[in-house]
């Protein structure tokens, strides 16, 4: 009879262990990889770099048109934060700093290391428009 019950046993936690690495996938899947939503933003380029000690990734900042306020009585600027994993796009935004541009981004629910600091992943240039002059449209 001990048997029986081992066997019994092993078959339920190896159905258990199953179903955790299951459910463990399907979250990593949805906090790391599922495109939670995507959109576009438009400001003046402020910044973009590239930074980070292992993993090199593109970071940038996008300052939008308006006020708004964190804490009661203060103002601040609307910024975007985002990231670049496009080399190319990367090279676009650093050549047009402090130009007006349309960016097209993707958000994810949470950061990899090797996809930058944000959530907020910008994967195309809609339109750039320097000081002056008519609107470029990109792809």
């Amino acid at each position: 009879m001990p048997v029986k019950k081992k066997s019994w046993l092993r078959k339920f936690a190896r159905r258990i262990l199953i179903i955790s690495l299951i459910a463990l996938a399907v979250f990593i899947y949805i906090k790391f990889f599922y495109i939670f939503g995507e959109g576009s933003k438009a400001g003046e380029l402020n910044f973009i770099v590239k930074k980070g000690y292992v993993f090199k990734t593109y970071e940038g900042r996008v300052i939008q048109t308006g006020y708004k306020s964190r804490v009661a009585g203060s103002i601040q600027s609307n910024e975007f934060e985002f990231s670049v994993v496009n080399e190319k796009v990367a090279q676009q935004l650093m050549s047009n700093s402090g130009a007006f541009m349309e960016l097209h981004y993707k958000e994810y629910l949470g950061t990899l290391p090797w996809r930058g600091m944000s959530k907020y992943v910008v994967d195309s240039i809609i339109s750039i428009q320097k000081q002056g002059t008519q609107t470029t449209p990109l792809q």
